[in-house]
């Protein structure tokens, strides 16, 4: 997969995360502040947009790694951790030395396996529960 990266929010990554947050998890609020600031990264295959992530800067050595989406026809074939790897190496570029994934809960096996692990109890966003994960650099 080639990843880009992204200074501002790209067609790219709104497309994947209307797909798969709005349209297939019925999310209604997927498009905040935080996409002005943040970089954005999109995962393509054969000049196809597949996976998508955004990074947001905490601090000088925290960042949030969110918004990590893979199309449905490309799931279970590496791309989201592919997605996440290249938001982590970002990071680093950064000097980044922390960063913090508010998982969906369903999700959170996933990150566990990459080597994130769960920091505190359980939340909600638009009736989802989520956690927050962590992972130092």
């Amino acid at each position: 997969m080639d990843v880009r990266i992204f200074p501002k929010l790209p067609v790219y990554a709104v497309d994947i995360r209307n797909e798969v947050f709005v349209k297939e998890q019925g999310f209604k609020e997927e498009f905040d502040t935080a996409d002005k600031t943040a970089i954005h990264l999109v995962g393509f295959e054969n000049d196809r947009s597949v996976a998508t992530s955004r990074v947001i800067r905490l601090n000088d050595t925290d960042y949030i790694i969110g918004r990590i989406a893979v199309r449905r026809a490309y799931r279970k074939l590496g791309y989201g951790a592919e997605i996440v790897y290249a938001a982590e190496e970002h990071v680093r570029s950064l000097g980044g030395k922390t960063v913090y994934i508010h998982s969906q809960e369903q999700a959170s096996g996933f990150y566990e396996r990459i080597g994130y692990t769960r920091t505190g109890e359980t939340d909600f966003e638009e009736g989802c529960p989520h956690v927050m994960m962590i992972k130092q650099l």
